[in-house]
């Protein structure tokens, strides 16, 4: 018997693949426990559409990364903190003041895609990357200055 596979089956195969399994084991297993399906034309049917529903929110997600990728890569952006006489900040710039920097910009960012180069406890410029989808990066300049007081 043809089935569809809903969860991964340990022996059998991966979720969303389509299986040649004995007629018992599917009726007494598979299809009760709700790890599988029969594989019917309207059935699958509905797994080409999951899958390309699936494949379309990875294109879309993967397009978005991009255009926002193209926009930030080579820009300055500017971050404030408090610092010293010298130029030393009291304290250091963190992954979360370079996201709120950014979404000061138009660009939301979240800040465990940063990365930024160790801790910056200095007044200057510094590279940073946002990794914003698998293979989608983009580099800036992060420029610090002191605050006004």
């Amino acid at each position: 018997m043809k089935v569809i596979l809903l969860q991964d089956v340990q022996g059998t195969g991966k979720k969303g693949e389509i299986k040649e399994v004995k007629d018992g084991y599917a009726r007494n297993m598979l299809l009760p426990k709700g790890l599988a399906i029969e594989a019917t034309k309207a059935n699958l049917t509905m797994l080409e559409q999951k899958k390309a529903s699936a494949q379309h929110k990875i294109d879309t997600a993967r397009e978005t990364a991009e255009k926002t990728a193209n926009s930030l890569s080579g820009k300055i952006i500017k971050v404030t903190a408090r610092a010293g006489d010298d130029g030393r900040l009291f304290g250091s710039v963190t992954t979360k003041d370079v996201a709120a920097a950014l979404c000061k910009e138009g660009f939301d960012i979240d800040k465990k895609k940063l990365n930024v180069p160790g801790d910056i406890k200095n007044c200057g410029t510094y590279e940073a990357e946002a990794k914003l989808y698998s293979g989608v990066n983009a580099k800036f300049t992060l420029d610090v200055t002191a605050e006004q007081a």
